[in-house]
């Protein structure tokens, strides 16, 4: 496992004074962002949780665009842009870099991956991803090429809802896949809803609802609502489905 801090390309982020006149503008008008302290990242993983529009994804988002990678996903290398909707938030966050400078490094986000393996083909590098179009493979399955052919280690990766596409069973393989990276002297910084992949050990959890406040893997919500779920599913299902 790493030493702390050793190979920690991203230390910590903290908002930049912002301008009362815009403080109650999107993005700053989200609580994630009003209420966004010196956040330190662990040298393994981070993991950022929270309900929808709570904000994670626009601070992810953000974090991404100002360490240089491209708003729509990809690595420092990839310039496309197909809907120009990031938010200017990247503008405000202070990042505080390691000591060692990350070898590889990518963005991926759930919700725009579908214009990344577009440009992937286009560009003509699908020999990076394991040789077949990433949109000739399902979904789940493009995922994982690009999971195991593109990341090489000594890399910070920043996944947005990695799991969206992905089998329980392929969450799993990609909690295994992390580690190997992990040892591979690799960061991550996750938003994610998936208590599979949020089970990893070696990480720290932010409840970005309650002001970023570090949570154990069995305090989520995410944890125990399908802990509850699998342990009483007809119990929980009739008062679900109750008229």
């Amino acid at each position: 496992m790493l030493e702390k801090g050793m190979f920690q390309y991203i230390r910590s982020v903290e908002l930049k004074k912002i301008d009362e006149s815009i403080s109650n503008e999107y993005p700053f008008s989200l609580k994630a962002v009003k209420e966004l302290p010196r956040l330190d990242f662990h040298p393994n993983v981070t993991f950022l949780l929270g309900e929808n529009g709570s904000g994670k994804s626009t601070l992810l988002e953000a974090i991404a665009i100002n360490y240089g990678f491209n708003p729509e996903g990809g690595s420092k290398n990839f310039n496309f842009t197909t809907n120009d909707t990031h938010s200017k938030l990247s503008n405000y966050l202070r990042l505080a870099k390691g000591m060692v400078l990350a070898k590889d490094g990518y963005f991926l986000r759930a919700e725009s991956f579908y214009n990344l393996a577009t440009n992937i083909d286009d560009i003509g590098v699908t020999g990076h991803y394991g040789g077949a179009s990433l949109h000739q493979q399902s979904h789940g399955e493009s995922f994982m090429a690009l999971l195991l052919n593109r990341f090489h280690g000594n890399g910070l990766y920043i996944l947005d809802e990695p799991e969206a596409a992905l089998s329980p069973t392929r969450q799993m393989a990609l909690v295994a896949r992390i580690h190997e990276l992990v040892k591979n002297d690799s960061q991550f910084i996750i938003a994610t809803h998936s208590p599979i992949v949020i089970s990893y050990p070696h990480a720290t959890i932010y409840n970005v609802e309650d002001g970023y406040a570090t949570i154990s893997y069995e305090e989520t919500e995410h944890h125990q609502v399908m802990k509850s779920f699998m342990n009483n599913t007809k119990g929980m299902l009739d008062n679900l489905l109750s008229d």
